[in-house]
């Protein structure tokens, strides 16, 4: 199988590279105009980012033009052994601890030391990092780059009346500033890692209690992320109180934004929804990803959440599952200090401030740059309707099978492009088939030996214990209802389990109906933690295979604490 047209080159200096945290980012195939357009941005965006907490140094990248990112055979990666070297100079920090906090359960190869991962300056820097992260008590950063991202969004063109060269302009000139802005999010990312591990240490060995952190960050408030879930349910609400929107919304999500438009019953909630849609039309599936509809390019992903949110009773409000986790977390937090000491309290307090300004700060950060990708998106969506209106393709989407540098030229003349886009097509529908490896080192193998999606899975019996990463605390029991597809949320309903394979903002509103939550892949600092934390549903994460072994309907117990699905019964 050709290679995809974007590939990198592998780092030799630095050969493992995981699925784990960027999968999140990017789960499908990464198109070839968003990544000529952002890659190489991210890449020195992360850079930077490593410069300015000091782990990492020029002179380390060597001649590698990607070394922390990459696409290979269609599939974005991130390189463990740059995260592993950060933990080496970072002190107080394990190879094992980092590992843990980015990919999750991973079968990564173990840690080989190197002559030149040590570095005293790097270290020094770093040292004097971690001392202002554990000072800092506002990220007024942040909120300086939501300020410029929203002064940028204001000054973009009409899409409709501006020219070709002015959209292609507004990818141009984002190109720029999502490197600062991802600068930002990947520092933070970074400063996010310093207090959980710092609390873990205190709760595992003063406190014998490693399970304690999660409740610690549980109930936090203000997770920008996890606000769409909030005003999703208020709208789900407003369905299960009207008795003409119920019906609406009982005949299916198919053209339900037309017979809403028509319906008289319907004003209080077009309302809200329109409402809605402005403020977080920039969040979906794989956000990240120009050509992926949002609930705002496709209003129908946000009906699908609110007609599960629906049926679900007032207990699941997230509003009253943050009271409940703020009530518990902050009784968890005076027990414990009042078991610590001197200066091991002090440690603790500034911790796990720390903990919690970074892990806001974190999906602030991503929120800031989803709102202005949704903008340069908006600029290629026109183009690509432009391209259909000269003879291009039907689908839209076919826009972003183009690299940047062929873009003006595919806009002005769409049918001198019909056979490069058949191929592309061809190649992205049979990578897509295919499940990249989770973790490599050196050269990926080859596409020809990985497992095709729709292989049949292992199975599991009653009885059986699957391990993976505690995200919310809590324990439940439900009956699994395995969904792939945040638009057809398959019926889940109350009483279920949710069991997806990763999620960003367009799944976590799914999790507000469910009794729990849990995933293939995903980390402590993954989106699914963060989020389950706020919206108080039990969850675990990194449970590798589960979507494709864990039957529908499977009676199961979530253990959100100690991180252990178990499978109570079989279905029938």
């Amino acid at each position: 199988m050709e290679r995809w047209v974007v590939d990198d080159e592998p780092s030799v200096k630095y050969p493992i590279y995981t699925r784990g945290n960027v999968g999140e980012v990017f789960p499908a195939v990464v198109t070839p105009l968003t990544w000529s357009a952002l890659g190489h941005q991210a890449e020195l965006g992360w850079r930077d980012a490593y410069a300015d907490f000091g782990a990492i140094r020029p002179e380390d990248y060597g001649d590698d033009r990607m070394a922390i990112l990459g696409v290979f055979n269609g599939y974005c990666y991130l390189n463990v052994s740059l995260i592993r070297v950060f933990a080496v100079r970072t002190p107080g920090l394990a190879v094992a601890d980092m590992d843990r906090q980015f990919f999750g359960e991973s079968d990564a190869p173990p840690y080989a030391k190197r002559a030149d991962d040590k570095n005293l300056r790097a270290s020094l820097k770093v040292g004097g990092s971690l001392l202002k992260i554990l000072n800092k008590k506002t990220l007024p950063e942040l909120d300086r780059d939501k300020a410029r991202v929203a002064t940028w969004l204001a000054t973009l063109p009409d899409p409709t009346g501006a020219s070709d060269d002015a959209l292609v302009k507004v990818v141009d000139d984002f190109r720029h500033l999502f490197r600062e802005l991802f600068r930002a999010h990947i520092l933070t990312t970074f400063q996010a890692t310093v207090g959980p591990g710092l609390v873990a240490q205190i709760c595992d060995g003063k406190l014998g209690d490693p399970t304690l952190p999660n409740k610690l960050l549980a109930g936090i408030g203000s997770v920008e992320s996890a606000a769409p879930s909030f005003a999703l349910w208020k709208l789900g609400r407003i369905v299960a109180a009207d008795a003409t929107l119920t019906a609406m919304f009982d005949a299916g999500v198919d053209g339900l934004v037309e017979r809403l438009e028509t319906e008289p019953a319907a004003k209080l909630f077009n309302e809200e929804f329109a409402a809605f849609r402005m403020e977080f039309g920039s969040r979906g599936p794989n956000e990240w990803e120009g050509s992926s509809p949002t609930w705002g390019t496709k209003p129908e992903l946000a009906l699908a959440a609110i007609d599960r949110m629906r049926h679900a009773d007032e207990s699941h409000d997230p509003a009253l599952q943050q009271a409940r986790l703020e009530t518990e977390r902050r009784a968890a937090t005076e027990s414990a200090r009042s078991r610590l000491k001197g200066l091991t309290r002090m440690q603790f307090d500034r911790a796990l401030r720390s903990a919690q300004l970074f892990s806001q700060g974190r999906e602030r950060s991503k929120t800031t740059i989803i709102r202005a990708i949704h903008g340069m998106r908006l600029a290629e969506l026109e183009l690509a309707r432009r391209a259909r209106e000269r003879g291009g393709p039907e689908e839209l989407a076919d826009l972003w099978l183009l690299k940047f540098d062929e873009l003006r030229d595919y806009v002005a003349s769409p049918g001198n492009f019909t056979a490069v886009l058949d191929e592309r097509r061809r190649l992205r529908d049979e990578l897509a088939a295919l499940v990249p490896p989770f973790v490599f080192e050196g050269t990926q193998p080859p596409p020809s030996t990985w497992t095709r999606r729709d292989a049949e899975s292992g199975t599991v019996t009653a009885g059986t214990e699957l391990k993976g990463i505690a995200g919310c605390p809590g324990k439940a029991r439900g009956k699994a209802r395995v969904v792939l597809d945040p638009l057809d949320p398959r019926g889940l309903g109350p009483g279920e389990v949710l069991v997806a394979p990763i999620t960003d903002p367009s799944w976590t509103p799914l999790f507000v109906p469910a009794e729990a939550v849990i995933v293939d892949v995903g980390a402590q600092m993954s989106h699914a933690v963060i989020v389950s934390r706020e919206l108080g549903i039990p969850a675990v994460v990194s449970v590798t295979g589960a979507t494709s072994t864990i039957p529908d309907g499977a009676l199961l117990e979530v253990d959100g604490d100690r991180g252990v699905v178990t499978i109570l019964e079989l279905p029938a």
